[in-house]
């Protein structure tokens, strides 16, 4: 074993568990890539100001998650701990809001950053895939994105999953929800950080999971109450669409997300299968973030979700994934002039999109074949003198142990014919 072992709270992708994280990666992006979304890819830290002002200092990401540090120079940076602010940034140092073309359309994939007490489904490092759509206010654009998701997960098989949905109100009326919720909450028995949460962000005390918060919570003035009537009219029309488009959902009234830059439309996705890590993903409306961070007024929603998440959601499931071979072929030669003569095979067998695979290392017939079997193959070409003397190369079905001799100049129609049938 090495000296050095992967850092507490992260985890190694290897194969074959990690052709299940391509799969699921591949799996979201793609009713995206459908939609009119393009690939953005931002650095992996950025100015630890953009997640403060954008995420908010009141959150446990900003306060007490992320990894911050300072560069020689004196630079503050920090690790990105989500994914939204960095892809905001980014869309309005590019000015692509003033390309005429809104809402501009944006998913990206990576490995973001936190500092957190790792179980399972939670990690310090963890992938996302997540989308923007960035400058435009309309109910179908919420909608869209609801919808994008569901159909990823629905595609990879998932069904036990539900939808959590919920309206943060907006600039009007939230700080009138905002006053009667701390009056409220400045009545209760709370420890000192939750009081100090109380005076920047009370809507996140609603998200508080300790069972003794939870119990003085009853009887809190709920904020649909409280939302003005474009609000109301904006809530009901994105519920319509979901609804017409054949997307279950759940009205959560406590659903705040742990973020403070949201606005109107919240939602989360959540699988009963996962224990008290539930959410595989989520996101919601965020049309106050582009002015918070220095930009323009851009009405904005996103969403993003938990690569790890959905594997486990995949496994509770007892889903096992279609997953294309990483082999098809694998060339065994027999002897130096086989060696030559079958590289030059795979090389073509390759340029033709076919797997393919080669007994490296000058191995024996038996460890070679070995090598064959482990790699999934469904065919093995092997060749020595005798065979090449001939002309041939004997092909060797992996499943039934058939074996025949086809001509050298003929097997790579031949194996393009068998795999294709």
């Amino acid at each position: 074993m090495s000296t050095f072992q992967a850092p507490k709270g992260t985890y190694d992708l290897i194969p074959p568990r990690s052709a299940k994280f391509l799969a699921v990666r591949e799996a979201i992006s793609a009713p995206l890539k459908n939609s009119g979304y393009g690939y953005i890819e931002t650095p992996g830290f950025e100015n630890v100001e953009l997640f403060a002002r954008g995420v908010g200092e009141s959150t446990d990401i900003v306060s007490k998650e992320m990894y911050a540090f300072e560069t020689k120079g004196g630079t503050k940076l920090a690790l990105r701990p989500e994914g939204t602010a960095s892809v905001l940034r980014a869309a309005l140092e590019a000015n692509l809001h003033k390309a005429g073309n809104l809402p501009v359309k944006l998913w990206y994939s990576g490995s973001y950053y936190r500092y957190e007490r790792p179980q399972a489904g939670r990690y310090r490092h963890f992938s996302q895939v997540g989308a923007e759509a960035i400058g435009a206010e309309d109910p179908a654009l919420d909608a869209e994105l609801i919808i994008l998701a569901d159909q990823a997960y629905r595609t990879l098989g998932l069904r036990e999953f539900r939808i959590l949905l919920n309206s943060l109100g907006d600039k009007e009326c939230r700080p009138v929800y905002r006053d009667a919720l701390q009056g409220f909450l400045r009545e209760l028995d709370l420890d000192e950080d939750t009081r100090r949460r109380i005076e920047i962000n009370p809507l996140r005390v609603l998200d508080d999971k300790r069972a003794d918060v939870q119990k003085q919570l009853v009887g809190a003035p709920m904020l649909r109450d409280y939302l003005c009537d474009a609000c109301k009219a904006y809530h009901e029309e994105v519920r319509e669409l979901l609804t017409a488009a054949g997307v279950a959902f759940e009205d959560d009234e406590k659903l705040v997300r742990g973020l403070d830059y949201y606005t109107r439309t919240t939602f989360e996705f959540v699988h009963d299968g996962l224990g008290s890590q539930s959410a595989v993903g989520g996101g919601g409306r965020y049309d106050g973030l582009s002015e918070m961070i220095g930009g323009p007024e851009l009405p904005s929603v996103g969403w993003a979700l938990g690569v790890d998440r959905t594997v486990l959601a995949l496994e509770a499931e007892g889903i096992e994934l279609e997953l294309p071979a990483s082999t098809s072929v694998f060339a065994v030669p027999l002897g130096e002039e086989a060696r030559r003569v079958l590289f030059g095979i795979v090389t073509e067998l390759r340029r033709e999109g076919i797997a393919t695979d080669f007994a490296f290392g000058g191995r024996g017939l038996k460890g070679a074949m070995k090598s064959a079997n482990r790699s999934g193959a469904r065919y093995t070409i092997v060749a020595g003198e005798r065979d090449l003397g001939e002309g041939v190369v004997q092909i060797k079905n992996m499943e039934s142990g058939e074996q025949s001799a086809v001509a050298l100049g003929l097997v790579v129609e031949e194996l393009r014919s068998r795999l294709s049938s």
